[in-house]
Parts: structure tokens; sequence; C-alpha cells
């Protein structure tokens, strides 16, 4: 939950300091990282399918070290077998990550010459073009960390993630006081100050995890024992088909936020800079979600491997009860918070009574948002990922779109008309998910029975 919430505090820190600097540098920043954020996520979600893989080997591995055995001999070569299935996946999960940074450098730069085509405003697209030429840099060093984060889940460890994450924020926002301002002898550079920061920070971040790793010596052997053998395209494949609907899940709700920064940016750069506020509150519960269930995922995938179905059950409620709580709190500070929560974005007069709205329907989403966000962990759990990815499609691309648009400007609901649908198309797969896990859960005792 640390990690996540310090990833979010990124991009919060990012735009309060932008938006004190000027309202055109806040929009540009907002614009700018919905066409970002939603490669990004894509990417991300494709890297989440290593964490159940190595996961499920893990709790296998636990198993054996517990387990009789006829002779020492045998011990050694059941674990050592695993241990070699672990290195597979570190070896053939950098393959991985090289080929969605290619992927996503692919779908980012193509983009840099056609800002302007998106309907923004001339002074946005001129103030948000250098940012977005870093933060695209950026994302190399970026999912290589992510890629590193997932597999040392997959192993049960989250603390090195954290350390590293909250480290190098707080070096963000010392790197955005520099160079967003003007300070020590930097000239002010606004929004593309804070993507130079950005960048220098996702760099130290895949830098210190390589260095963490290499120096653990239980890590260090996945490391050493990668060799070209272990490189197989059956295995990138596998990884493939495990990475991509998560990552097309992720997709589609990132598209689905995105596209609403465009649709909302129509509106003016007033109501766009609204949007951006109440989202990135709503960012800050939903990475704590993210984070319930990246332990969700870790607790499901460990002891399925050892064919405790008693043990995945607790851990899903467990993640249940905990997400409805912290949401509960998110909700709360937003919605009673309303009226003094976007001032510490801006005080500009034509944003603050927006934004303010905004936030009420944000805080009624935290809990269908929420919900929807530990299903789909409790599913990635136990490897179901192609029919989760199909509800996400159907419910964020085939009803919020079309059903935000209409409310938007046909009911002519503006920027709360989006969040009304937001609501509505999330609330289909918070329902769902849970229903398809515990339908798959049974479908698991049966087997075992």
């Amino acid at each position: 939950m640390l990690t996540q919430f310090g990833a979010a505090m990124v991009g919060l820190a990012d735009s309060i300091m932008v938006g004190h600097y000027g309202t055109t540098d806040l929009a540009a920043v907002s614009f700018s990282n919905a066409i970002f954020f939603t490669v990004m996520v894509f990417s991300m979600g494709a890297l989440m399918g290593v964490t159940p893989l190595v996961g499920h080997v893990h709790g296998r591995l636990e198993k054996l070290e517990t387990a009789s055995f006829t002779s020492e001999e045998e011990r050694e070569k059941e674990l050592s077998h695993k241990h070699e299935q672990i290195s597979s996946y570190m070896a053939n999960g950098i393959v991985f990550t090289v080929l969605m940074c290619a992927i996503s450098l692919l779908l980012l730069a193509p983009c840099i010459p056609y800002l302007d085509s998106f309907g923004q405003e001339p002074e946005v697209i001129a103030c948000a073009r250098p940012y977005y030429i870093l933060i695209v840099l950026s994302i190399i060093p970026f999912l290589l960390f992510c890629f590193s984060k997932q597999f040392l889940e997959g192993l049960g460890n989250t603390w090195v993630a954290m350390v590293i994450t909250l480290g190098c924020n707080l070096l963000n926002i010392f790197l955005n006081w520099l160079f967003i301002f003007g300070h020590c002898g930097f000239e002010p550079m606004g929004a593309k100050g804070a993507g130079l920061a950005s960048l220098i920070a996702r760099s130290l971040m895949a830098a210190i995890f390589l260095i963490a790793m290499m120096v653990h010596s239980d890590w260090r052997r996945y490391i050493l024992a990668i060799r070209g053998r272990l490189i197989t395209r059956r295995e990138v494949e596998h990884l493939l088909a495990i990475g991509t609907p998560i990552g097309l899940q992720s997709f589609a709700e990132a598209f689905l936020f995105t596209a609403s920064f465009v649709i909302i940016g129509w509106i003016s750069k007033e109501a766009l800079a609204a949007h951006h506020i109440a989202n990135q509150m709503a960012d800050l519960t939903f990475m704590l979600a993210m984070g319930i269930g990246a332990a969700t995922t870790i607790r499901v995938s460990h002891q399925l491997g050892k064919g405790d179905i008693q043990a995945v059950r607790m851990a899903s409620r467990a993640s249940i009860h905990l997400c409805l709580l912290m949401n509960t709190i998110g909700a709360a500070i937003m919605i009673f918070g309303r009226n003094h929560i976007p001032y510490i974005f801006t005080d500009d007069p034509e944003v603050v009574p927006t934004a303010s709205t905004l936030l009420i329907i944000a805080g009624t989403l935290q809990y269908v948002d929420g919900l929807q966000c530990i299903g789909a962990a409790m599913l990635r759990g136990i490897q179901d990922v192609r029919a989760p990815m199909r509800i996400a499609l159907f419910a964020y691309i085939g009803v919020a779109m079309p059903l935000g648009l209409y409310l938007t400007f046909p009911a002519g609901l503006g920027a709360k008309g989006m969040w009304i649908a937001f609501v509505i198309a999330l609330a289909i797969p918070a329902v769902l998910f849970h229903i398809r896990f515990h339908r798959k859960l049974k479908e698991e005792i049966e087997l075992l029975n």
C-alpha cells in the first residue's frame, strides 16, 4: 500500500507544485499524463502477470521445504527444479520487459508531433510538448523497476519497492522545487521541470533496485543463474498469455480516464483542471486499493501453490474488508473536504467550485472502484485473466464511453456527467469479478477433491 501510495504521490506532488506555478501548466501536465498513462498502465498491467506465476512456484517451493522425501538427494533435486523455474521467469521476464518498453515507445513517441490534434487549447499544447517528451523517455527505467518489483512481490517481498519508491519520490519533490520554480541557480521551467524531475527519479529507481537485488544473496542467485538456455519462446509466450489480458484490462480503464481528460478539455481548461484535481484525489485511494490488491495476488497465488483453498478464501475476504475500510476513509475525506481540497492545487475561482462538486462524485466512486480492483487482483492470483479482460472492455469502453458522452454534452451535465458514468460503469466489474472468483474457487475445490 505504501509503495502504491508513494507512486500516486508523485503525480499529486507534480500537480500541486505545477498548479501553483500556473493553470496552463497544470492543464498541460494533466493532458500529457492522460496520454502517457494510458500506455504506461497497459505495460505495467502486462508485467503484473509475473507476480502470480512466480508466486505460484514460490508457494510450491515453500510446501516442498516442509515436505518429507525418501532421500536428501530427491529433496535437493525438487528444490533445485523450483529455483530454476523462478530463474527462468527472471530471464524471460527481462526479455518480456524489453518488449514492453519497445511497444510503449512505439505507441507514445509518434504522438509528439500530433499533440495539437487532440483539440486542446494552443497554449496548453505548447507547454505540454516538452513535458511529454521527458516522461516518454522515463518509461524505460520505470518499466524495468516495475518488473523487478513484480518479481520480488512474487517471492513475497514488498518492502524493497516501498523503500525505493518513497525515497525516490522525496527526491522527485525536491527536484520539482528546483526545476519548476527555479531555485539554487536553475531557471524556472514549469511543467518541463516536473518532467525532468520525473525522468531523473525514475532512472534512479531502476538502478537502485538492481543494486538491491545483487546485494541480497537469495535474490542474486536468480540473476546469476540466468543462462541463454533459460530464455525460450514458450516461456515468453506464456508471459504474454498471462500478461497481455491484464494489460488490456488495465488499458481499458486507463483509456476511459484518458478519453475523459480529452472530452472534458473540450469544455474549457478550467473544467479540465477541476477534473484533474478530482482525479488526483481519486487516484490516491485507488492506489491504496492497488496495494491491497497486490498483497491479495501474492497471498492467493502462494496459498494456491500450496493447495490451501481455505487460506485462499481467507486472503480474499481480508482484502475486501481492508479495501472497504480504506475507501470509506478516502471517500469521507473527499466529500467532507470538498470545499478545501481544491485550494491545495489552485486558487483559480473558476476551477474551485467545479472541483468541489466533482469530489462528491469521486468519493462515491471509491467503493465500486476499490471492489473491482480487489476482484481483479483475486482473479490474477488464480491466473484467471481472460474473462476479466472481456468484462472490463465491455464496462469501460462499451458502457462508460457512450454514457459519459451523452451525460456530458446532450444531457448538459458537463464534467459531472462523465464522473456519473464512471460510477455506473465501474459497478459492473465490481460485481462480476467477485461472482466469477467464487465460482472459480468452487471449481478448484472440486478438482482437489
